[in-house]
């Protein structure tokens, strides 16, 4: 299928998404907003990959919302009426509340898919593009990468999903110091906190160390891989408590020994597994 904003390959089980705007650094024009949680979705759903690499094009990984495509046309005349004035606030509220709520889920897809999603970050990860990078299990970036929660320059408050996850990735006050200044943090700095898992000299070489930790998630019993994301979200949320007795009902439910008697086996035989591959989610109940 063609994509306006992606382009979408699936090969050795890793579906690899690419940002394909270049030319407009990669900036989420309204069409990114439908079509990432339809690709996403329709990966999962159809259990097409096991690992999702979430990478882009250009100089930049992206520059973050395209302000301009959202931007609504200037209103040639003052209303009169005090009452439709009214109306037009209430519904320009709702409206925005609608929206903003759209554009969160569009990202939260990727945390709530059940194979891991990895993104490959180069040049600016800007605005929006934090909110995206920090809703991915884990992150890798070039040498010039660099994140920046760019909306208080703009004068208006990240809402997109940045602040819930980007303060239990980093300390708050390291959060707090980015969103009040919006400031640039390069990448060995980001990775000096926590926020990225390994910086590579160049996109080629980012890419191709992606793809093997790809290759590597791959080769692992889908199911472990799928409990352990969800688990470790639900941890992340959850008391210790909390945390102990969900993966006590999760494996009680959800163990299989034929995959644990095929892990062990292809370990002492040095080979891959041979492990099944997670259902597709079906949309009728199988009664």
């Amino acid at each position: 299928m063609k994509y306006e904003c992606f382009k979408v390959t699936i090969e050795d089980k890793i579906a690899h998404v690419v940002l394909n705007r270049p030319e407009k650094r990669n900036a989420m024009s309204p069409a990114f907003w439908d079509e990432l949680p339809a690709i996403i979705h329709d990966i999962d759903d159809n259990a097409k990959a096991r690992v999702i690499v979430l990478s882009s094009t250009g100089p930049h990984f992206t520059s973050g919302l395209d302000i301009s495509a959202f931007a609504g046309p200037a209103q040639s005349k003052p209303e009169k009426s005090e009452q439709k004035k009214r109306q037009n606030k209430l519904t320009s509220g709702a409206n925005f509340y609608r929206n903003v709520s759209n554009m969160q889920q569009a990202f939260s897809c990727l945390e709530s898919c059940r194979i891991p999603v990895i993104a490959a970050i180069q040049g600016g990860c800007i605005g929006g593009g934090v909110d995206l990078s920090t809703a991915c299990d884990m992150r890798y970036t070039t040498q010039d990468a660099y994140f920046t929660i760019f909306e208080i320059n703009i004068g208006m408050t990240a809402d997109v999903g940045t602040f819930p996850r980007l303060v239990k990735l980093i300390p708050e006050g390291i959060v707090k110091e980015l969103a009040y200044t919006g400031r640039r943090m390069l990448a060995t700095e980001a990775k000096s906190v926590g926020l990225v898992n390994a910086v590579y000299p160049d996109h080629a070489s980012l890419l191709e160390a992606v793809i093997a930790i790809a290759k590597e998630i791959a080769s692992k019993a889908p199911l472990a891989i799928y409990g352990s994301k969800r688990v470790i979200n639900y941890s992340r949320d959850h008391s210790t408590a909390d945390g102990l007795d969900y993966i006590a009902i999760w494996n009680a439910s959800m163990l299989q020994n034929e995959e644990m008697r095929e892990a062990m086996l292809a370990n002492a035989e040095k080979r891959l597994g041979e492990f099944v591959d997670l259902p597709p989610k079906s949309t009728k109940l199988d009664l």
